[in-house]
Parts: C-alpha cells; structure tokens; sequence
C-alpha cells in the first residue's frame, strides 16, 4: 500500500502543477557480502524466543529453573536461571490500544527466553543453569544496576553473563566474561540465537510492516520473508541484528567488534531463526576475554534510537529524503512540547511549510495562469505550421518572449517542494509520536483511520475544489479524466492513518485559500 501512496502522492503532485507522471525508485534491498558459515540451529521456538544450535543442545534433562524480575521505570523483564535468558519484556508507557487500561506492549513473551547464548566449545547449551547475582532487581530513573549470571562448565571455563540496566533508558547491556580455569586450551565463537515470529498474534496497525532487519557496510537490510523461504542470508560484521515493525524494535548491537557474522533464515513460513557469532576466541589457560553487546527492546523513537549508538536510529526508515524526514520529525516533536496536541503540531507545522514556500508557489500559479492565456494563440500557432515543426517551435518560442512567459515557471518550483511533501508523509506515516495520540472529537488515534471516514471524504472535496481552481493546460478530455484522481485519492486515504489525512487536509486548503488571492490578484491587474 505505502509505494501505492506514494507513487499516487506524486502523480496528485505534478497533475496539479502541470507534470504528466514521476516514477519513485525501489529502495535496493538485500543481504551484504556473505559471511562464513555458519552452524545449523535447532528446531524453532514461539515469537521472540531463543534457540541453541543443534550440536550445542545438552542430552540431560535441564534443571528447574527460577525466573528473577528487573523492574525499570521504562519496562519489566523476566529472566531465567536457565541460560541466563530473558523470557518476558513489557513497555510500560505503550499500550496494544488506544485505551490507557489496556494491555501494555510486550516485546518479549515466551518461557523458552531469548539472547541465547551457544559455546559448544565448552559445552554451554540452552539447557544449562545459571546462577544469578540476586532474586529481583529494583533500578530506580536515576540509577543504574547489574544482574549477573554465571556457570562453570565441568573443565573448568567459567562464564559470566552480566546483563546492565540504567534507570529509564530502553537499551540493555550484555557482556560475556569468559574464563578459562582448566587445563587446556579452548577457543571457538560465542553464538547468541533470536528466534521471531513474523505472524503477528496481535491485531494492530504496528504490524503492517515487520520482519527482520540488518545494519550492515552502512546500509539498512530489510528482509522478505518469502526471500528467507528460498535461502538463508548473511553478513558479514553488521553493526546490529534485530526485528522490527512499523513502531518498535528489537535487536542486538555490537560493541567493538563483537559481531562478526549474523545469519538469519526462515524455519518454517512465519518464523525464522537469526545466529549472530562473535570473534573466534581462543583462551589458554588462566587467560580471560570480554565480549559486549547493547541489547533494545523499545520504540523506534528517532532521539531515543539515536542515543543507543551504532546508527540504530536508522532502524527507521524515512526514505529517499531522510535528510529532510528528520528535522520534520524533531520539529513536530518540538510543537507538541508546546502545544500539547499533536493534531495542533501537524496543522502548525503544515502552515509554516505553506508560508517558507509561499513564494514559488506564487511564481508557479502566475506563470501557469499566463500559459493559460496563450493557449488559444498557441493553438493558432500549431494550426498554422501543423506541418512544419521546426517553424512551429520557433513562432512558440516567439511568443513565449514576446508575452515573458517560462514554459517551465510553472512546473520547477513545484518540483521543488516535492521532496518536503515526502519526507513529511514518511515522517506522518512512521511516527511512533502519533500511536495512539488524541486530536479532538472523534479522532482519539492520528495513527489510526479516521472511524468516521469525515476526514477523507471533506480531504477529497478540497482535491476537487482545488483541481478546479488551477490553472490546466491539458485538452478537455485529460481535464475529465483528471477530474476522477479526488475519487482515488479519498478511497485511498479511508484507511490511511488520520495525522496523514489531516496534513493532506489542512495543505488543500491553505492551497485553496492561496490559490482565490493569487487569481484575484492577477485578475485584478488585467
């Protein structure tokens, strides 16, 4: 739907002005460099759980485990004793629906956990039991704790898995502490295992994109799951792993190096497995080596995601024009904090939009309401010299400078103006600011459809009534058929979220209001 929008925006765009079409792109998507091979996992587990590799998988039966809660002002998670894994995480500011009593988001829920770890070097599989540093934790918004882990294999290497919480921060720290007591060397790689679930149990508007994602040689990877069926993909040293949907996200991040290959490949349709490797180590005896990891579990908040570090921030996907998408986004962020309603924000920030480009807009309708005069000369023109081409070209031109007119004032500047109306509509479409965020009346959601539908149908009115009032150079027939893309747009935008339809709204009519003081200027002038 969203590259149906999109190529619709544009054509609404260049009808309006005078373009007969442009065609957006494709965003190039796809895997970096493979990386080495990678060892085979086992049999897949529920959404947002864990699972050790194969060869990693003990044959005694694990021991009772203990779950210990890590409450945080930003969230609550549960960790096992068994691998030391997190098995529940829940967003306490973020609700499932619009309704503040009802269920909080939960990004992790499954008794099998998630952050595996695998060495089977030394023989550490899914089923071995941890022993932690304490039976709950209490980490208050300005304080910062630890919960830490440990076990011993039977040849003496020692593992710590030492997980760091700071006060309201989303991000998590993981550090592996491996020690080697025993006798002999040992070495290999420390393999952490996501398992996702790409069906959705929840019905929400967050799930309309999701899947996994991978940052790596500085470019987003944005996975098909029906590319995962046919093949397993690689990469080679990603920055991060994760999942994502339109609102949240979940990954894993390196730090300084620790990822040196990260593969992910479907298990069966709806789920699949990523294995992510770090550098080989190799420990001699009485030798140790720290290995450190960021996980998040949180919102894909463009300052929040920023703060994690290693570009995560780009986890967000604002397209072709991010570099505009973003001070857009900061900017509507920084009206709320005033106006206190983000409605208010978008129609605010639309009208300062309107006003920085009031002068190419005006330049644009003068010159198409002058080409609009010299049509009925034009068409003298081509009738005169219908077959001589180069002759007819010429008087054209003659005319052009005769009356000062640009054939192109009318389309350049709109051109113009595209790549805002863009990164507005990405910055509309993908904000998680407007989840669940009040306007007034009948609208308590801007990320959600108008329920109503008055929005769309009085946004296609304003289409109809603005394609009348500028000026055309088009035949009556392509004027007629024009006349149907109101009808496409508002069948279009029912079911777009309503802080879009809203900024597609108020830009009508401020465009609408322009243009009745444009016309009645030139008019007045004769």
């Amino acid at each position: 739907m969203e590259k149906r929008a999109l190529i619709a925006v544009v054509l609404s765009i260049l009808v309006f002005y005078g373009y007969a079409a442009l065609f957006p792109a494709k965003r190039v998507e796809g895997p970096v460099a493979p990386a080495t091979a990678v060892q085979e996992q086992s049999k897949p587990s529920p959404a947002m759980t864990a699972a050790t590799p194969t060869a990693a998988v003990s044959a005694t039966a694990p021991a009772v485990r203990k779950e210990i809660t890590v409450d945080s002002p930003a969230y609550t998670a549960v960790f096992s004793t068994q691998g030391g894994n997190l098995v529940r995480l829940i967003l306490k500011k973020y609700h499932e629906a619009a309704d503040p009593h009802s269920k909080n988001v939960s990004l992790v829920d499954d008794p099998q956990g998630t952050v595996l770890t695998a060495a089977p070097w030394v023989g550490l599989d899914r089923g071995t039991t941890f022993t932690p540093s304490a039976d709950s934790l209490s980490v208050g918004a300005g304080e910062a704790k630890q919960l830490v882990f440990s076990w011993t294999a039977p040849g003496g290497v020692t593992l710590r898995k030492t997980y760091s919480f700071q006060g309201r921060d989303y991000g998590i720290g993981l550090e592996y502490n491996v020690a080697n007591g025993g006798a002999v060397r040992v070495g290999g790689p420390l393999q952490t295992v996501l398992t996702y679930q790409l069906a959705p149990n929840v019905k929400d508007s967050r799930f309309e994109t999701h899947g996994p994602v991978v940052f790596a040689q500085d470019k987003l990877i944005v996975e098909k799951p029906k590319d995962l069926l046919a093949q397993a993909k690689s990469y080679s040293a990603p920055l991060w792993s994760g999942y994502a949907d339109k609102y949240f996200l979940s990954a894993l991040l390196a730090r300084g190096g620790s990822i040196a290959t990260a593969s992910v490949k479907a298990i069966q349709p709806g789920k699949y497995e990523e294995l992510i490797s770090s550098p080989e180590i190799a420990l001699n005896p009485g030798e140790s080596r720290a290995v450190s990891y960021r996980l998040y579990f949180g919102p894909k908040d463009l300052d929040i995601l920023k703060a994690q570090g290693e570009n995560l921030e780009r986890a967000i996907d604002l397209g072709w024009f991010a570099v505009l998408a973003k001070p857009l986004l900061h900017a509507l962020k920084f009206l709320h904090h005033y106006v206190k309603n983000y409605g208010l924000a978008i129609i605010i920030i639309t009208v300062i939009i309107k006003v920085l480009f009031y002068p190419l807009t005006h330049s644009s309708y003068k010159s198409m309401k002058e080409m609009q005069k010299l049509q009925p000369k034009m068409q003298e023109v081509r009738e005169k010299y219908k077959n001589d081409r180069e002759a007819m070209n010429r008087a054209i031109m003659e005319l052009y400078q005769t009356h000062k007119v640009n054939p192109l004032g009318g389309c350049l500047p709109m051109l113009v103006q595209i790549p805002v109306f863009f990164a507005l509509y990405k910055s509309l479409m993908f904000s998680i600011e407007l989840r669940h965020a009040p306007f007034f009346l009948w609208i308590q959601d801007l990320s959600a459809k108008d329920p109503y539908y008055v929005t769309p149908i009085i946004m296609g009115i304003s289409m109809v009534i603005q394609q009348k009032m500028t000026p055309s150079q088009m035949d009556p027939v392509q004027q007629k058929m024009m006349m149907a893309l109101p009808v496409v747009f508002t069948f279009m935008f029912l079911n777009f979220p309503s802080g879009l339809v809203l900024y597609w709204l108020v830009n009508n009519v401020l465009t609408i209001t322009q243009q009745y003081y444009i016309n009645k200027s030139i008019s007045a002038r004769g």
